[in-house]
């Protein structure tokens, strides 16, 4: 029984800007699907809805069906799965989620009145704001980038490490299962080999490889 993985990309992407990582866990042995959304223009409730439906529709090959989500990708997978009373068991993973709230988005909604939190899009709250603590029952492991590389570095203040984007702090929710840190910047995480190896670790066990190089 192969387990199934839907990747959900971030803000202002498409799905082919996951074609590395979903290659590379291919590799590892999963069945691996993007999953497709318009960021911007869709609401929380279309996404989410689709997303259910995709999650129920692979639940009937058996196996688990776990969520890796990229940036908003990943606040959204979570969103999803604050109830999961009734979907398939499985594990999430966000790469660079912004889980506390994101210092840049608040910056960028702010620029040009509102143009900046249209932009934004129907997740505008969500990005900004985040969550205070993960009260759902799946085990969620998230991994931070701390290669300062980015545009989010013109328009936030960052304290500590970061990824260009995103803060290490931002993303460190209280909740998760496990929480680890690669030499990648935000969207450079989408290419690095060692976040594939710590994703595909944490879906078969539930935490990160310490030892990976």
């Amino acid at each position: 029984m192969t387990d199934h993985v839907i990747l959900l990309h971030g803000l202002w992407m498409r799905g082919f800007a996951l074609l590395m990582l979903h290659r590379r866990l291919m590799e590892a042995g999963f069945r691996v699907h993007r999953f497709d959304y318009m960021s911007v223009a869709a609401t929380q409730e279309q996404t989410i809805g689709r997303l259910h439906a995709r999650m129920r529709a692979l639940a009937s090959e058996n196996g688990s069906v776990h969520l890796v989500g990229h940036s908003l990708g990943g606040l959204l997978a979570l969103r999803a799965c604050l109830d999961d009373r009734e979907l398939p068991r499985g594990r999430i993973v966000c790469l660079g989620s912004p889980l506390k709230g994101s210092a840049a988005a608040r910056a960028f909604a702010n620029l040009g009145g509102r143009g900046g939190g249209a932009l934004l899009g129907h997740n505008r709250a969500l990005l900004e704001y985040g969550f205070d603590q993960w009260t759902g029952t799946r085990e969620v492991g998230v991994i931070a980038g701390r290669m300062p590389i980015g545009l989010g570095r013109v328009l936030g203040q960052f304290d500590g490490e970061h990824d260009g984007t995103v803060a290490v702090a931002e993303t460190e929710l209280p909740g998760i299962a496990d929480h680890c840190v690669v030499e990648a910047n935000h969207t450079g995480l989408l290419f690095s080999v060692e976040t594939g190896r710590q994703v595909a670790g944490f879906l078969r066990q539930g935490r990160f490889d310490r030892a990976l190089p």
